[in-house]
């Protein structure tokens, strides 16, 4: 039996404690953000989170189940970061056969997503706001990862601060590990240095193979990618996949 079906006490990063009782400090590849919603965002959350939004503690159930989520078996995707939805809603509908999990701590961006999600016509989506390098070690089996979005994640800018930076060679062998052979992991980002971070660590994965590629054009061009643009900063697009 693996090691997350053994667990007693919550194991998510936000919940670890020491043996004596305290919270434990951890490195994490995200922020807390406010979590006061906008009046549509509120409607939003009323009318689908109860369908779409998997509560914090399921992720903590010793028969945990991803597919459960979605009342059927079928191919798992997992974006990361979903920000406010605009790429979530349109990919997801355009694949109608597959689970999209997307994993999003913000809040009031998941509340942004159930309208987003709505409006595609995607019902095979389901939102959850646990930390996504747990998720994907501890939720996904081996093999049991289709596809992996990471579009414009944290690039936590400061030097002092890349240790936060999601694409890291322990996270890319959970990916890799995690990944179906064939699958694909597509990333996105604004910042030149992060692309050249994330192009090391991932030719370094000896399970990966791939690089830099044309902009995915099934992907929307979000307000995000936008304002980087606009900012003057070269928008990269990578892909690797399993072998």
């Amino acid at each position: 039996m693996s090691e997350h079906h053994l667990r007693t006490a919550p194991a998510r990063p936000h919940q670890k404690l020491t043996d004596d009782g305290r919270r434990m400090r951890e490195v994490l590849s995200y922020s807390r953000r406010g979590s006061r919603f906008t009046p549509s965002q509120q409607e939003a959350w009323d009318a689908h989170a109860q369908a779409w939004v998997v509560p914090d503690e399921e992720v903590d159930r010793a028969d945990v189940d991803v597919a459960s989520w979605f009342g059927r078996e079928a191919p798992l995707v997992v974006e990361i970061g979903c920000g406010v939805g605009e790429a979530t809603g349109v990919l997801a509908a355009a694949r109608p056969d597959v689970n999209v999990l997307a994993l999003e701590v913000w809040r009031p961006g998941v509340a942004a997503s159930l309208a987003e999600v709505a409006a595609a016509g995607a019902d095979n989506v389901r939102f959850c706001s646990v930390d996504a390098a747990w998720c994907l070690e501890h939720l996904v089996p081996e093999g049991g990862l289709a596809e992996l979005w990471t579009f414009f994640p944290d690039p936590w800018p400061k030097t002092r601060h890349h240790k936060r930076r999601l694409v890291s060679p322990g996270f890319a062998a959970v990916v890799a590990s995690r990944l179906q052979v064939g699958g694909l992991w597509r990333l996105a980002t604004d910042w030149a240095d992060y692309a050249d971070q994330m192009l090391e660590v991932l030719d370094a994965e000896p399970a990966l193979s791939g690089g830099r590629v044309p902009r995915w054009q099934d992907r929307p061009v979000t307000k995000f990618e936008r304002k980087g643009r606009e900012a003057g900063r070269e928008i990269t697009d990578l892909t690797y996949a399993k072998h």
